[in-house]
């Protein structure tokens, strides 16, 4: 059952988080923390991840701005280092606060409280028409990298971050997808390598076909994202990312995902 849930899930948030650059990890994790332990369902939910973006890389990579890909890339690969070193090493994270909603029992943890803060802000900009012409210096995307590349090492949340800096970044959107795919596909092997040090105590070995599963199904989806990615506008890109972040940010801090 596990297999077909997360498989299906895999399948559609591949189609609806393609333009955005980012949802895919931070909606397939608590799929998969349904059925696994929270350090084994981010390591999973990498692997997932890694994949359907090396096939993305191969359909769109070509239109990545190297410049940007290099100011931001480096620092997030640096700092996903360190965020998942982190992981590795804190194992009993004390949840901020806990609340009982509809008979469940739901708590928030540090971690994402502060990305979903952050998260209504960059959101808050893009919705706001004083802001919806600001964009980014190249000096503030090295902050940008390091940001997203700590908390994607951390947590698995990474491309919301990221994604509110390289919108603002002056990119057409073919460039911004593209250049989105290159710096997470570097995070995600850079995270994954870190996290490999404990795949085989943590049981990715035993959840090989789930993994298979899985992959195909995102892949599957990121390829008709693509051909969806021609009709869409600039402008229809960044509201939907503004929308995606305020959903998002509101389901972390609420700790429904």
């Amino acid at each position: 059952m596990e297999i077909v849930i997360i498989s299906l899930t895999a399948f559609l948030v591949a189609i609806l988080t393609f333009f955005s650059g980012f949802g895919l990890g931070t909606i397939l994790t608590p799929v998969f923390m349904i059925f696994f332990p929270v350090d084994l369902a981010i390591a999973l939910t990498g692997v997932v991840h890694f994949f359907n973006n090396i096939f993305k890389l191969v359909l769109v990579g070509r239109a990545a701005d190297r410049q940007v890909v290099l100011r931001f890339g480096i620092p997030a690969v640096l700092a996903a280092l360190l965020g998942s070193w982190l992981l590795l090493n804190i194992t009993n994270w004390q949840p901020l606060f806990t609340y009982q909603l509809f008979g469940k029992t739901f708590q928030v943890f540090p971690v994402k409280f502060i990305i979903s803060v952050l998260l209504i802000l960059f959101a808050s900009i893009d919705l706001i028409p004083y802001f919806s012409n600001l964009q980014f210096g190249k000096d503030k995307l090295p902050v940008g990298g390091a940001l997203s590349g700590f908390f994607g090492g951390l947590s698995g949340n990474q491309g919301a971050l990221r994604s509110a800096f390289l919108i603002k970044a002056g990119l057409s959107k073919e460039a911004f997808v593209a250049t989105a795919v290159v710096v997470s596909t570097f995070v995600d092997f850079t995270r994954l390598s870190v996290y490999a040090t404990r795949f085989n105590s943590a049981g990715l070995t035993d959840n090989l076909n789930l993994v298979v599963f899985a992959t195909f199904s995102a892949i599957i989806g990121a390829y008709i994202g693509n051909k969806l990615l021609k009709k869409v506008t600039l402008k229809f890109l960044q509201v939907t990312v503004a929308i995606m972040l305020i959903l998002i940010s509101l389901a972390l801090g609420a700790g429904f995902i």
